[in-house]
This record gives structure tokens, sequence and C-alpha cells, in this order.
């Protein structure tokens, strides 16, 4: 392989140690290679999942996704446990003995990475629900607390001194007034109704576009003011002042992003753990499909070596055409059917598979959206 690969630099090349299966019967190794297949797409789609959550944990940290993306290494780094990158783990591959005896039947150790792989898809839906839900309710506390002085929330910017509170007549409003307006606003609020209070106006706060006003007048005459407030371009603010509501509201928003915090590092930590179970799962399914696959293919005695190529870019098609001449002699029809593309091969349903003379997988590591 590394002769036929190293001329035109087509690939890196290293075995692919699967250990000695137990073959079990011709029946249970074709219904086995469908669940397979199945879960071999199950397995990479929760892997994708993880590693997509991993980004939106995150946040503003995206760059950082790929290096939290490691798996377990061999027996003895797993003694001083020791992650290391995808492509070391495959390349050193060593089957888990211990997670999955080699002794027992195929379809026991199919079910147990099945099991082990729903069990993580379950958990990450609960964990990122929590996760999620205390995110979102954050985050719409916090878009509250920006924008202008129309919408955003006053709990951080009126006090109780500002008010005129527990009066059978009197009332305080809120006005946003624009900045070009200020003048003209300290020279009409007074006499834009009757019955306002001389001098009661105050600005509690600015922002880019304008400020806001305190202004203490007699309930009554509340409808008229609000009227000829808005023909002058001043906008009366709907606002109750209600200290314990306030004291709410910053209580939820500080409690909320305690949570988060809280929340964050343990679900990180959970995430990097089982990004790194999964994907070690995965990976036996891989070693699992390749072993059946060939009993199948081949026949008995076992006798193959998997192998594991990483293509050189651009050289993928020069590659598939270098694997077809050195192993067109497993299988002549599949050869032939590749050089000929319209050529049908009896018996054998592909629906658009992809079939070459030797048994092939696919191990996509490409598992974030850059979309």
């Amino acid at each position: 392989m590394n002769a036929v690969t190293s001329k035109s630099n087509l690939s890196s090349n290293s075995k692919f140690h699967i250990p000695d299966l137990k073959v079990g019967t011709l029946d249970a190794l074709v219904g086995l290679s469908d669940e397979l297949g199945k879960l071999d797409s199950f397995a990479e789609s929760v892997i994708k999942k993880i590693a997509q959550y991993i980004g939106e944990v995150l946040e503003d940290s995206k760059d950082k996704v790929q290096e939290n993306l490691l798996a377990n290494g061999g027996r003895k780094d797993k003694m001083k446990c020791l992650k290391i990158d995808l492509i070391s783990y495959l390349t050193r591959f060593e089957w888990d003995m211990a997670k999955y005896p080699i002794k027992q039947p195929l379809k026991n150790i199919s079910e147990a990475l099945s099991k082990q792989v729903t069990q993580i898809e379950t958990d990450l839906k609960t964990r990122s629900t929590a996760y999620n839900n205390i995110k979102g309710n954050l985050q719409s506390l916090e878009k509250k607390t920006v924008g202008n002085l129309l919408t955003r929330t006053l709990a951080d910017i009126v006090h109780k001194e500002d008010f005129v509170l527990n009066s059978e007549y009197l009332i305080t409003l809120l006005v946003v007034v624009p900045k070009s307006s200020y003048v003209q606003w300290q020279k009409t609020y007074e006499s834009l109704s009757d019955m306002v209070v001389p001098r009661s106006t105050k600005m509690i706060a600015e922002d880019a576009e304008g400020g806001l006003f305190t202004v203490t007048l007699f309930r009554k005459v509340v409808d008229d003011f609000k009227a000829k407030a808005r023909e002058n371009r001043f906008m009366v603010r709907e606002f109750h002042f209600d200290e314990k509501e306030l004291k709410c509201e910053k209580e939820e928003l500080m409690k909320l992003a305690s949570d988060k915090k809280q929340q964050y590092g343990p679900l990180l930590r959970w995430l990097k753990v089982n990004f790194s179970e999964a994907f070690v799962a995965w990976i036996h399914v891989k070693a699992l499909r390749v072993f059946v696959e060939s009993v199948l293919r081949y026949g008995l005695p076992v006798n193959f070596q998997a192998m594991l190529l990483q293509p050189n870019r651009k050289s993928v098609k020069r590659l598939r055409d270098v694997l077809n001449v050195v192993f067109k002699h497993l299988d002549e029809v599949a050869a032939a059917s590749i050089m000929d593309p319209g050529m049908d091969i009896p018996g054998l349903q592909l629906s658009n598979q992809e079939y070459y003379p030797y048994v092939y997988f696919k191990i996509d590591l490409s598992l974030l959206d850059c979309s």
C-alpha cells in the first residue's frame, strides 16, 4: 500500500488493528451488516451534535471548538487520562477490550455500542434543554437592558426618590425627550397642561438619542398632558414604579447569570468527555463494519488487513484509480463496473451506494457545520 501511494504522494497510510472477533453464522452477519450501517449513521450524527453544541456553549470562543474535540488515547494513555486529537486516535486505534469483550457475539457488541450512544444522545437532549432555557431567559432579560430609553427596562435606572408615591392627587410621569429638544422641554413642560407642578422635572438618564425626564402633575390631567407632549415629540413612557417588581427583575437577572455560570463548566466538561466516548464508540462501529463486510465479501478463514488511508487533497480520484488497479482481482465485476459506470452488476442492487473491489468505509472528521 505504501509503495503504490508514495510515488505520487497520494495518501498517508497506517494499519487499522481489528482483533479476532467471533464470526458467528452467515445469517447473523447479514442481519448485522444492515444494523451496523444504521448505527454508524446514528453515532456520527450524535458526535456532530455534540461538536456543534460545544460551539454554541463556547459562544464567543468558537475558534477553540476544535481543540476540545479529543478522544481517549490507547490503553497506555488512558492510565494517565490523556486525550489525543482524532487523527492520532485513528492511526493508533486499539480495540477497547474492557468495554467491548471480543469473546461475546458480534450482536452483543453492537447492542452495547448502540445502547451507549443512545444514552449519550438522551443525556445531551436533557442537559442542552436545561442550559438553553437558562441561556434563553437570560438573553431575554439582557435584551431589555439594551435599546433606547423608550423600550429598555428601567430597573437599573429609576429610584424611589425620583417619584411622588402614594399620593391621591399627584403622579410622576417619565418622559423621553430627544436631545435636540432639551431646551424646548425645559421652556414648555410646565405649560403643556394645567396643574403641572413647577420646577418638577429632572433628567435621570440619557442615551445617544435623548434623555429620560421626570415630571409631576395632578392625576386628572394625565391624558391631556400625554396628548400635548406627543404633539411636541415628547414621548411619555408607560411606567408604574413598583419597588418589589423592580427588585425581583434585578434578582432574576443576577440569578440567571449565576446559574448559567455555574452550569457552564460542568456542562462543557460533560460535552468533552461524552464527545470522546461517542467518538470512540463510533470508531468501534466502523471496525465492526469492516470486519463483518470483509467476512461477508471474502469468506472464511478470516484473512484480511484493514488500513486507514488519509488521502492528500486533490488526490482522491487518482488514489481510487490506483486502488482499483491494485485490488481489481478481488472482484473483477465490481472493478469493471467502476471503469464502466453504465454497467450493471448482476444480482447486486447498489441503489447508488459506493462499491469497490475492496471493503471501504469513510470516516468524515469535518464535524462542524461551517455554514
